[in-house]
């Protein structure tokens, strides 16, 4: 994060203000290690909501926002609860910005390591549409990939087999999902949860009903590994989940 607007604005007028705006908190404030930008950019907009101060410094925060990977859905989820707590005129003033900010969104929302491309390889296995984007070389190392499900997409139910060891492992950074071992509950996934499949597990995974959802995923090392796919997770039984 790196700011200038306060010695372009300020600058002659108050240099010290322009500093600590410029260099305190937005070049150490803003980039501290405790929490992510898209953390710290909530917590903006929420107070700034609760305050009412909803100028030209808030659409610079929303649109800073958006670019931190807030998307137009949990935007519009924030306001909404933020409402009951700050008031409605203030609400319905930062709907107003945040509708001119995100309306050339589509919504589409790869998390916070990007989109990828057409899971195409794979779509005969998803309900719904999925994106790859390859973090590794598998040439050169384990083979990382984040994976991306929009709204109502899951994969069908599969198995990771290994003669040794093998398995998957899923790191969940955006959005909301969901995981499902055969003959137990599903169990819902958000941001920062981990996930463990052992070989030989009949599973599915995939984004809730209302949200995108990502992971990165990687193939546990193990001997002679394949994945065995079988039949899709039916619309009767993801519905449920959801409503759950």
């Amino acid at each position: 994060m790196k700011q200038t607007a306060g010695r372009e604005q300020l600058g002659d007028f108050a240099p010290q203000f322009a500093q600590l705006n410029d260099d305190v908190l937005f070049g150490e404030v803003w980039n501290l290690d405790g929490i992510s930008l898209k953390l710290r950019s909530i917590l903006t907009i929420t107070v700034l909501v609760s305050k009412g101060l909803i100028d030209s410094s808030f659409q610079f925060h929303m649109m800073n926002a958006k670019k931190n990977g807030v998307t137009k859905t949990e935007m519009a989820e924030i306001l909404t609860h933020v409402a009951f707590y700050a008031g409605w005129p203030n609400a319905w003033a930062a709907f107003r910005t945040a509708v001119d900010v995100y309306k050339d969104d589509p919504g589409v929302d790869g998390g916070m390591f990007g989109l990828g491309n057409p899971n195409e390889a794979y779509a005969q296995y998803f309900i719904g549409n999925s994106y790859l984007n390859p973090l590794t070389d598998p040439k050169q190392t384990i083979f990382l990939a984040n994976v991306s499900f929009e709204p109502g997409c899951r994969n069908n139910w599969h198995i990771h087999h290994a003669a040794k060891d093998g398995g998957q492992i899923l790191l969940c950074t955006d959005g909301m999902g969901w995981y499902q071992e055969w003959g137990k509950e599903a169990r819902p996934l958000g941001p920062g949860d981990v996930v463990y499949i052992p070989a030989g597990v009949k599973h599915w995974h995939g984004a809730s009903k209302d949200s995108w959802f990502s992971h990165i995923a990687f193939e546990a090392p193990g001997e002679d590994c394949s994945t065995e796919w079988l039949e899709p997770v039916t619309s009767e039984a993801y519905s449920q989940l959801n409503t759950m």
